[in-house]
């Protein structure tokens, strides 16, 4: 029977899946907004440490902080629970529009719903660098950190696993020297789940993801073979889950090489036609895989399975071979990690990573609004800088108004995530339905 308490924190973290829009940068501030500020389950903190972890694994970073943070709440249950509501929501939904897709030929009917989502979300990620670079930023070395990040990123595409690195050289370092970052732990209380028998079965639970996870994937190469669609989808997408250290954009590149050059899954459009629907459907950007998935099995149809069947069945191997490694990295790694917050070296290397973070969380959003507000953004170098330039004649005047309204409604009034994204969805739909914005 479920205990009220419990039956609470199902329904908190059933709410953050369904809001979980804008990416690892909307989705973070989601999940600090409800777990810190309303809930007031951790400290500011705490949830940085959580946060500085999950960002230093490969997989969905929110998604990952959304188990951490299960975990410190409700032990094993609740890490389990919080991780697969995070995904559930925008796991039906892809799987939904992965149908139309390939039934209907396009997904031109939810284009205005899904222009307007995406101006909110501008207006999200714009409130979640406010909010996070507010509490990690206490210091000028941490702001020096993530405005070099975003420097480096953003015009020179250095690699986030390079950024990771040299921000816990340099946090390690510094650590030796109090107060040019912050080290400092709030709460030195421990979750009852990292001592004992609790944290014995947390590992356990952590091996049994990992088994989960691998033998799968071996039975479909021993009984099916590397040609087989379903074996290669379990072979490509389980790389692409321990490959993806800073997110899916980072992952996105070997996604698109394996599945339009390599073995012809889909074509480029219908690659930024997933993407697209990864970036405006609730769960980690990474569901664009699922996408992939779906399509690739949809047009193989091995065995002459039913082409639906086969796609679902597609999907739902995607997302297990994407997910699972993520469960197994938190589990397994959760009980030492908070251990460690009491360590200056770690707490320093952790601290240098937070600031990062911001200043990843600010490129993401400023590549986010650029792509969303101009229609046209061209590309260039000039050695090894990298310039976006947007096409000025290109701007969308609506999409700017709308983005408008969500920086309102988000700073002004304060409204919910839910709030915020329904009415500028709802704003999208109208223009759409009127003839004044073709979505």
């Amino acid at each position: 029977m479920t205990r009220p308490a419990e039956a609470s924190d199902l329904r908190t973290w059933a709410y953050v899946g369904v809001n979980s829009f804008g990416g690892p940068a909307g989705q973070i501030a989601v999940l600090h907004r409800v777990v810190v500020e309303e809930r007031r389950w951790i400290d500011d903190q705490r949830f940085l440490h959580a946060l500085n972890f999950c960002m230093l694994l490969p997989g969905p970073e929110a998604m990952q902080l959304a188990t951490y943070l299960g975990w410190l709440r409700g032990g094993l249950r609740g890490g389990l629970t919080a991780g697969a509501l995070f995904v559930a929501p925008g796991a039906v939904v892809m799987l939904a529009l992965s149908a139309a897709y390939v039934t209907l030929g396009d997904v031109d009917a939810v284009a205005g719903l899904l222009f307007g989502i995406q101006a909110a979300v501008v207006a999200i990620i714009a409130q979640a660098v406010v909010r996070i670079g507010s509490r990690a930023l206490n210091s000028a070395t941490a702001v020096a950190v993530a405005v070099v990040t975003f420097l480096a990123i953003y015009f020179l595409a250095v690699p986030f696993a390079v950024v990771v690195v040299l921000a816990l050289l340099l946090g390690a370092v510094l650590s030796r020297r109090p107060g040019l970052l912050v080290t400092a732990v709030a709460d030195d209380s421990e979750p009852e789940q990292v001592t004992g028998e609790a944290a014995r079965r947390t590992r356990w639970v952590a091996a049994g993801a990992f088994v989960a996870w691998v033998l799968p994937t071996g039975l479909l190469l021993v009984t099916l073979g590397t040609a087989n669609v379903f074996t290669q989808e379990a072979v490509v997408f389980s790389q692409a889950a321990v490959l993806a250290f800073g997110g899916a954009y980072a992952v996105l590149g070997f996604v698109t090489q394996q599945a339009v050059q390599n073995y012809g899954w889909v074509s480029t459009d219908t690659m930024v036609t997933g993407l697209g629907l990864a970036e405006t459907t609730p769960g980690p950007l990474i569901l664009v895989c699922q996408f992939v998935g779906f399509v690739a099995a949809y047009e193989a149809a091995p065995g002459g399975l039913p082409p639906l069947v086969a796609g679902v069945l597609g999907s739902v191997l995607t997302l297990w071979v994407l997910f699972l490694p993520s469960f197994f990295l938190v589990l397994a790694g959760a009980p030492y990690v908070e251990r460690l917050r009491h360590n200056r070296t770690v707490a320093g290397a952790l601290a240098a990573v937070t600031a990062a973070v911001v200043g990843v969380i600010a490129e993401l959003g400023t590549w986010f609004a650029v792509n969303v507000l101009f229609g046209e953004v061209e590309e260039s170098r000039d050695g090894v800088l990298r310039v976006l330039r947007p096409v000025w004649s290109s701007l969308d005047l609506w999409a700017l108004a709308v983005t408008v309204l969500g920086a309102v409604l988000v700073f002004g009034l304060r409204w919910s995530v839910l709030r915020v994204v329904v009415a500028c969805g709802a704003v999208g739909l109208l223009l759409a339905v009127t003839g004044l914005h073709a979505g």
